[in-house]
């Protein structure tokens, strides 16, 4: 009885991992423990963006309304968030290669749980960058760096897949912004941070029960392949490595392709951070929406991010990777040239479908580049000192558009300048080309032929 039970269910109370197809199995396998993985990294993001990266679009409205601070002042909250996560992104990616997701992930969302109950009793611009900084330490630790890291780790021929289904929980996260933008219109910001800060803590202890480091955890194999010399179960598609050698970390920032990739993902975050805190701002100033009424747009650009997700990593596991990021650099570019020049609301809806579909075609190549080009012995590591760079994008994107709004009234100059850079950044995903395998693992290999040719 007591194995029965060991069959059915794991530790966490998920279904127990099925074991690998044995000889002359032709039925059907149980679901690969690695897509509960995915569905639980969806969760996660889902929360995490509706409850913070697209609520603090209307938080800023609130904020400003309440205390009369800026649009530069309010962009510094985002931009301290996004600087606090480019200097603890190389201790997160640490964290993750020493301790794992799951504790990471667990300590981060009661963190994150801590800077909301703060944030509830802001009276003062002290205060209220305090709050920032505590709820950016636990979004980072609990944000793309971590969801990503469990996924590389679990997936490799059908990484754009898997990536692009749990970064489907940003899409269903601005979906549900509609609901944060009613509370915040009922009951106001600082109740709905407090609900914020208790639906983070109850999430925490569940959500990373789900979470193992690696599949090898749970005498699995990545994509829930066979192990050599046993039957794949009917159907089951053949293993076929699409990694690269290993690179560590002093390797990978030693090649060019590293920085190319980091600029190029700098880049679209420029546009996706400014659109994420300016978005709603610009909407209720410039064309005279309500915050629900905007929030309908977010809820409409976040949906066609959630289409985008999902046929990207469909076309990432069969197509150009590389091609298909600068594609939508370009639609970026596009997206932001609507959004500034519109005189309606069908020019707005064209923004959001296109800006939606490009963050969400885009989003999960730029894992899947890094983990293909390095492989994943480093991952954490390798995302961990990408994301300074990345954070430049975070960090400016939103501050330049402030920034301008405050000088002229409009925010058209500061779209404009997005838009330009994410032209640009369609040449840095052009120069990101496949690495050539580091010194060390090309001796290794040219010794193992020599060991085999002397065997021969």
């Amino acid at each position: 009885m007591r194995s029965s039970n060991r069959s059915s269910l794991d530790g966490s109370g998920m279904p127990a991992p099925a074991s690998p197809a044995s000889p002359g199995s032709v039925g059907p396998r149980r679901i690969f423990y690695g897509w509960w993985i995915v569905a639980a990294c969806s969760i996660v993001q889902t929360l995490q963006n509706a409850l913070q990266q697209q609520a603090y679009g209307g938080y800023v409205v609130l904020l400003g309304q309440e205390f009369g601070w800026s649009k530069a002042v309010l962009s510094w909250g985002s931009s301290e968030q996004q600087a606090v996560y480019g200097a603890t992104g190389p201790v997160v990616g640490w964290l993750l290669d020493r301790f794992g997701p799951r504790r990471v992930i667990g300590w981060g969302m009661v963190i994150l749980a801590v800077g909301f109950f703060m944030f509830a009793r802001v009276g003062s611009l002290p205060t209220f960058f305090l709050a920032m900084f505590v709820i950016a330490v636990g979004a980072n630790m609990i944000g793309y760096i971590a969801t990503t890291f469990i996924v590389v780790h679990w997936f490799e021929r059908r990484r754009s897949t898997a990536l692009s289904l749990a970064a489907s929980g940003t899409s269903f996260g601005g979906m549900a912004f509609i609901i944060v933008a009613l509370m915040l219109e009922r009951w106001g910001w600082r109740a709905t941070a407090d609900i914020t800060g208790v639906i983070f803590l109850l999430a925490a202890y569940p959500l990373t029960r789900v979470l193992h480091h690696r599949p090898e955890e749970l005498g699995l194999r990545m994509d829930g392949d066979a192990a050599p010399g046993e039957v794949r179960a009917a159907g089951a598609p053949a293993p076929v490595s699409t990694s690269a050698a290993d690179f560590t970390l002093g390797e990978a920032m030693r090649h060019p392709v590293f920085w190319w990739i980091s600029f190029g993902h700098a880049s679209a975050l420029f546009v996706v951070f400014a659109v994420n805190v300016h978005l709603v701002s610009d909407l209720t100033l410039t064309h005279d929406y309500s915050i629900s009424h905007a929030s309908w747009i977010v809820v409409l650009m976040t949906l066609m991010y959630g289409v985008g997700t999902v046929t990207g990593g469909f076309i990432g596991d069969r197509g150009n990777r590389q091609s298909i990021t600068m594609v939508c650099m370009f639609m970026h570019a596009a997206a932001m040239l609507l959004l500034s020049y519109a005189v309606n609301e069908a020019m707005v809806i064209a923004f959001a479908l296109l800006h939606g579909y490009a963050w969400g075609w885009r989003g999960p190549q730029m894992a899947a580049l890094r983990a293909d080009y390095f492989g994943r012995a480093s991952f954490g590591k390798i995302m961990g000192v990408s994301n300074i760079i990345i954070i430049i994008g975070t960090m400016f994107g939103p501050l330049i558009a402030g920034y301008i709004y405050d000088a002229t009234g409009s925010y058209r100059v500061g779209f404009n300048i997005m838009a330009a850079i994410a032209a640009v950044g369609s040449i840095f995903f052009y120069l990101s080309k496949p690495p050539a395998p580091p010194p060390r693992v090309l001796a290794e290999r040219a010794a193992a032929e020599a060991a085999r040719a002397a065997e021969g």
